[in-house]
């Protein structure tokens, strides 16, 4: 179980620590959303898509390469 307190700047920022930046991959410009819970504060961290996540799955679904694609759909070939 991970384990952190952080203080409340007087600007009313937060620091998030290293061990969960590094384990849930929170960069700078990730966004943090505060849901409020009968037990507290649920913080979940809102990743955005890029496209470089969206090619990044198409070439692994994919086990074609782009020349393999191209002549399979002049062939009408399915995937």
């Amino acid at each position: 179980m991970m384990y952190a307190i952080t203080k409340v700047s007087s600007s009313n920022q937060i620091v998030v620590p290293a061990e969960f930046r590094k384990v849930y991959d929170i960069t700078a410009g990730d966004e943090l959303s505060w849901t409020k819970t009968e037990e507290g504060i649920l913080l979940k961290v809102e990743k955005k898509v890029t496209e470089e996540d969206i090619i990044g799955l198409i070439k692994k679904e994919l086990p074609y390469n782009s020349v393999e694609i191209k002549k399979r759909g002049s062939k009408g070939l399915k995937w």
